[in-house]
C-alpha cells in the first residue's frame, strides 16, 4: 500500500513538473522565434531604407513631371553589401517586370507592397549558387531575365519585404528585399533540441527527486501506521483478557445456578464469581476510559478548561490519598516544598509562588500515576520523595528576571530501577517492563502485571497538554526519578 502510494505521489509530482516545463519551454520557444523574425524584418526594412536613399532618379526627356530610375547607377554599389548578410535585392518596373536582381534565378513570385514582412515558399533549383546566390545583371533591354538552365527543384523559404517607390505620386518601381528563412529555422530547430534535451534530463531528475521526497513524506505516515497497528494489537490483547474472564465467570455462574441447590456454599461461590465479574468490568471500564482520554488528546478535541491551580495543595492532597493505600508496605512517602529565596519580598508573588494555570483533574491524575508507580515498584521499607520547586527565568546577560518561570516536580523512589534499554520506550502505550521491574517482598519475587501499560503514556499526554515536558532517570538497584516541568503560564 505504501509503495503504491509512494509511486503515485512520484508520478504525480513528475507529471505536474513535466507539464510546467513544457509550458515554460513553449513560451521560451515562441518568444525566441518571434524575436528572430522581428530581427530579420528590422534588418530588411533597414536595407530598404538604405537602398531607397541611394536610388538615382532622372527626368525622362527633360520633362519635369516624368522620372525614371537609373538602374545601373543606383544598384552598382549595393551588391557586395547585401551579400554579407545573405540579403538579395530585386528591382521591378512599375508594370511588375524584373529589371535587376542579385539572385541567380528569378523567383517568379507576384509582387505586392508589404513592409511588415512575409514568408514565401518558392521552388528553386539546387545549383551550386542556389544556397548563397551570386549577383548578376544579365537582363535584356526589354527587362526580361534570361531563361535559367534546367536543374533539380527543391522548396525554398524566404522572408521578404516589398517597397513601392514613388515620386510625386508617380510609381517608379518596386524594391523587394529577401532573406533566407533558414536564419530562423536553423536556430529554432537547435533551440527545440536543446529544450527537449533539457526537459528530458529535468524530468528524469524530478522523477528521481520525487521518488526520494515521496519516500521521505511517507516515512511519518508509515511510522504512524505501524504505531497504529501495534496499538490495535496491544489494545485487542488488553481487552481480550478481561472480556474472556468475564465470559468464563458468567458461564460458570450460570452453570452453577442451573445445578445449584439451596445450599450456603453454592450461594457463596456464586457471589464470589459475580464479584470477580464486577472487578473485571471495572478494570475494562478503566481501560476504555484511558483509551478514550488518549484518543481525545491525540485528536486535539479535548475542551478542558484551565484555571489557577496551587500545586502545593494539589500535591498534598495526592500524597495524603496515596499514604492511605500503602500502609502495609511501610514505605516512607514525603513531600518537600522548596521555599522561595529570602530576596523575594513581593507579597502577591509569595502568595502564588506554587500556582500555575492548568487543569486540576488532569494534574491530579498525572501525579497520582507517578506517585502510585513509585510506591508500587518500591520494596517494603523503601522511600518515595516528592519535591516541588519554582524555577525562575533569569536573563544570562542582564541577570534580570523574565516571565518564563516554571514549576518542577520530582518523584523519586528507591525501587528496583529501570533498565537503560527500556527507557526510550517507557512512555509508549501498553509498554511494560514487567520482567525487569520486579520487587521482592520477603523471599518472594512478585511481578507487576496488574496495570494496563497506559499510566505513563497518559502522564506524558497530560504534560504535553500543559506545554511542559517530562523526563526520567533511573539506575537499576538504586531507584528512579521522574521530573515534570510545567510553565507557570501557558503560551497562547
Amino acid at each position: 500500500m505504501f509503495q503504491a502510494t509512494r509511486r503515485r505521489l512520484a508520478i504525480w509530482y513528475t507529471a505536474v513538473t513535466a507539464v510546467l516545463l513544457l509550458l515554460f519551454a513553449s513560451g521560451v520557444y515562441l518568444y525566441v522565434r518571434s524575436t528572430l523574425i522581428e530581427r530579420i524584418d528590422d534588418t530588411l526594412n533597414h536595407v530598404v531604407e538604405i537602398v531607397e536613399r541611394s536610388l538615382v532618379i532622372e527626368p525622362i526627356n527633360n520633362h519635369a513631371d516624368r522620372f525614371r530610375i537609373n538602374v545601373e547607377a543606383s544598384f552598382r554599389d549595393n551588391t557586395g553589401t547585401v551579400e554579407d548578410d545573405h540579403i538579395d535585392l530585386e528591382w521591378f518596373s512599375p508594370t511588375g517586370k524584373l529589371l535587376w536582381s542579385t539572385l541567380s534565378e528569378p523567383l517568379n513570385i507576384p509582387i505586392h507592397a508589404n513592409l511588415t514582412g512575409e514568408t514565401v515558399r518558392v521552388v528553386k533549383g539546387e545549383s551550386e549558387n542556389s544556397k548563397f546566390p551570386t549577383p548578376h545583371y544579365p537582363l535584356s533591354p526589354e527587362g526580361t531575365p534570361p531563361s535559367p538552365l534546367p536543374t533539380p527543384y527543391s522548396p525554398l523559404l524566404l522572408r521578404q519585404v516589398t517597397q513601392r517607390v514613388e515620386v510625386r505620386r508617380q510609381v517608379l518601381g518596386y524594391l523587394r528585399v529577401s532573406h533566407p528563412w533558414f536564419e530562423v529555422t536553423k536556430p529554432s530547430r537547435q533551440l527545440i533540441f536543446d529544450l527537449a534535451l533539457g526537459i528530458g534530463l529535468m524530468v528524469l531528475s524530478v522523477g528521481a527527486s520525487g521518488w526520494f521526497l515521496s519516500g521521505k513524506a511517507m516515512e511519518p505516515v508509515d511510522e504512524s501506521y505501524q504505531r497504529l497497528k501495534q496499538f490495535t494489537a496491544d489494545a485487542s490483547h488488553e481487552l481480550r483478557s478481561p472480556i474472556t474472564l468475564i465470559q468464563t465467570n458468567v458461564q460458570v455462574a450460570l452453570a452453577d445456578l442451573d445445578l445449584a441447590e439451596a445450599e450456603a456454599t453454592t450461594s457463596l461461590q456464586y457471589r464470589q464469581q459475580l464479584k470477580m465479574v464486577e472487578r473485571l468490568t471495572q478494570r475494562l471500564g478503566k481501560l476504555v476510559n484511558d483509551l478514550l482520554f488518549l484518543a481525545r488528546q491525540d485528536s486535539g478535541i479535548s475542551k478542558d478548561t484551565f484555571s489557577a491551580c496551587p500545586m502545593d495543595a494539589l500535591l498534598m492532597e495526592v500524597v495524603e490519598e496515596q499514604q492511605l493505600l500503602v500502609p502495609e508496605k511501610e514505605i516512607a512517602l514525603s513531600l518537600d516544598l522548596v521555599d522561595p529565596p529570602a530576596s523575594e519580598t513581593s507579597p502577591e508573588l509569595l502568595e502564588n509562588w506554587f500556582t500555575l494555570v492548568g487543569n486540576w483533574d488532569q494534574l491530579v491524575r498525572l501525579f497520582t500515576n507517578l506517585i502510585a508507580n513509585a510506591l508500587h515498584y518500591s520494596p517494603a521499607g523503601g522511600r518515595v520523595k516528592v519535591e516541588l520547586a519554582r524555577i525562575e527565568g533569569i536573563n544570562r546577560v542582564s541577570r534580570l528576571r523574565y516571565t518564563s518561570a516554571q514549576l518542577q516536580v520530582k518523584v523519586s523512589d528507591t525501587g528496583v530501577g529501570i533498565p537503560a534499554s527500556a527507557l526510550p520506550r517507557l512512555f509508549d502505550r501498553f509498554y511494560r517492563v514487567d520482567l525487569a521491574r520486579t520487587h521482592t517482598t520477603g523471599n518472594t519475587a512478585t511481578a507487576s502485571a496488574t496495570g494496563s501499560g497506559l499510566g505513563l503514556a497518559i502522564a506524558q499526554a497530560i504534560v504535553e497538554h500543559h506545554q511542559g515536558h517530562i523526563q526520567v532517570e533511573s539506575t537499576q538497584g538504586i531507584g528512579t526519578t521522574f521530573t515534570v516541568t510545567l510553565p507557570i503560564t501557558l503560551e497562547s
